[in-house]
């Protein structure tokens, strides 16, 4: 079977900060480019998700779930991290809801709700996690020049989610992505 695309991060409408992708075309889309699967992962909510299920179930197209979060940033709180966390069964679903809730209640910053990654750390089960590219924790340690603190942030992922954790690579054309990709390839 030939390999497919398969688009990972979709900000839907619902996608309160920067979405504007509406569920039925969306949908319509993706059967008219032939693709198996899509996630929608909107940033720090699941709202779509019922929605979008329902319609891509119905056109034969696997839906994943998933959300875009931020992460509390201990050294610069006004800059969080970047994650992505895809819901990987019943267990996921429930963990990653109850996160991102978590987040509104007990860890907004400037009205963003952030989670705290001993909070993931410790509620990952049926959780995927990708690192959050150029703009995650480790992204960031890779292009600041700290290959080590890069090091140690990734086996701490690894360790925290066993096999579901990924350094994430995104061609996008933006400013840096070549310099993280060579390194993160390299870590990798």
């Amino acid at each position: 079977m030939e390999p497919r695309f398969v688009h990972l991060r979709i900000h839907t409408e619902y996608s309160l900060v920067d979405g504007m992708v509406r569920i039925q075309p969306l949908v319509k889309r993706l059967v008219a480019l032939g693709m198996p699967a899509a996630a929608v992962t909107d940033q720090s909510n699941l709202f779509a998700l019922v929605k979008f299920y329902k319609a891509a179930v119905s056109h034969g197209i696997k839906p994943i779930a998933g959300a875009d979060v931020w992460l509390y940033n201990p050294q610069e709180p006004s800059v969080p991290h970047r994650l992505t966390l895809y819901v990987q069964n019943q267990t996921g679903y429930r963990n990653l809801t109850a996160l991102i809730s978590r987040s509104y209640l007990e860890n907004q910053h400037q009205g963003i709700p952030m989670l705290m990654t001993d909070w993931l750390f410790a509620d990952n089960e049926g959780l995927i996690a990708l690192s959050g590219g150029r703009e995650g924790a480790i992204g960031r340690a890779l292009l600041g020049g700290n290959p080590a603190e890069a090091r140690r942030l990734a086996e701490s992922w690894a360790e925290a989610f066993s096999d579901r954790f990924y350094l994430e690579l995104c061609r996008t054309s933006r400013p840096n992505e070549e310099r993280y990709i060579d390194a993160a390839v390299d870590l990798a």
